[in-house]
């Protein structure tokens, strides 16, 4: 049995996959399974994947189902007991896979574990994720004692650099795949996990977000999409301001969203479910602006990004 299955879902990634491939082969940690599952992809990923020629790799195709069930399907295929995450257009350092295992063999009771990471804004512009877990110039790993504390600027936990027992992930029921196309299936799960289990995670940066990937599903419009519900975890919330403040946080990214769209009625949703006390003075006048407005906004944004600078209001 092999110490990790590498669970990548595939969908017209042909842009992508085969640097996200090779960073999987480069790693320093070479006892894994690949399970590679092609998501009903109409481009020439299959092609990419299938000529590579390595006994680590468990190739499966299937019709077109969304990341959450091509993840899920991925999971239940896999023969290790720990499950690693990765994006078809993410990235991993080479020691990413060995920095998992130092977390597993130095708390192995630990049922989820995360490594640090760094977002890829554009050619140029790559930054550390924000949380104050990171502050310290001393790397750090261990159990952390509240998840949401530390997660909102950054969330701690993303998929790409995430590892879970599978008999936690299967207890956990996996990816709500009734939240579809990238509009908070990952958050979802990373909520219910925390809910049941620390996270144990290292502050060493051993992944990359690839934002500036093709295909992105985050990139869907707004109204095809189905958003997870904060509220169904508003009762857990009220007993930690940590957590209420990361549900109005993710209330305040959706507000924004579908404003942008021009989804009124959701947007007033979301808003009028939120604390503004939970926000920033920046968030709550972004949230005051128009359509328009937040268009330049975001304009300026992407320019002050290409000019090497990273623009966020979570922080």
């Amino acid at each position: 049995m092999p110490k990790f299955s590498v669970i990548i879902p595939l969908y017209n990634k042909e842009r992508d996959i085969e640097k996200t491939l090779s960073s999987v082969f480069l790693q320093s940690e070479s006892d894994f399974e690949l399970v590679i599952v092609n998501d009903g992809s109409t481009d020439g990923s299959e092609a990419i994947v299938t000529s590579y020629d390595d006994p680590r790799i468990r190739y499966f195709s299937k019709d077109n189902e969304g990341v959450a069930r091509t993840r899920n399907f991925g999971v239940a295929k896999a023969n290790a007991e720990h499950i690693a995450f990765l994006d078809a257009d993410d990235y991993w350092h080479s020691n990413h896979l060995e920095n998992l295992n130092s977390l597993i063999e130095d708390f192995p009771e630990a049922r989820w574990y995360a490594t640090a990471y760094e977002k890829k804004h554009n050619r140029t512009l790559i930054t550390p994720m924000i949380s104050p877990i990171l502050e310290s110039a001393v790397s750090w790993k261990g159990p952390v004692d509240n998840y949401f504390k530390y997660s909102l600027m950054d969330a701690l936990a993303w998929t790409s650099a995430v590892c879970f027992k599978k008999t936690f992930f299967q207890e956990l029921n996996g990816f709500d795949a009734t939240i579809t196309h990238g509009a908070g299936e990952d958050t979802d799960l990373w909520i219910r996990a925390a809910l049941r289990s620390p996270l144990v995670f290292s502050s060493k940066i051993t992944a990359r977000h690839n934002l500036d990937g093709s295909n992105r599903i985050s990139n869907l419009p707004t109204r095809t999409r189905n958003y997870m519900d904060p509220s169904l975890y508003e009762d857990r919330a009220a007993e930690d301001p940590y957590f209420k403040r990361y549900l109005d946080l993710n209330r305040y990214s959706f507000a924004i969203q579908h404003r942008l769209a021009g989804d009124e009625v959701s947007f007033q949703k979301y808003v009028t479910a939120l604390d503004n006390k939970n926000l920033t003075a920046r968030q709550r006048y972004l949230l005051k602006q128009p359509k328009t407005i937040l268009r330049l906004l975001l304009k300026s944004k992407a320019f002050a990004e290409s000019l090497g600078f990273r623009l966020t209001s979570f922080k």
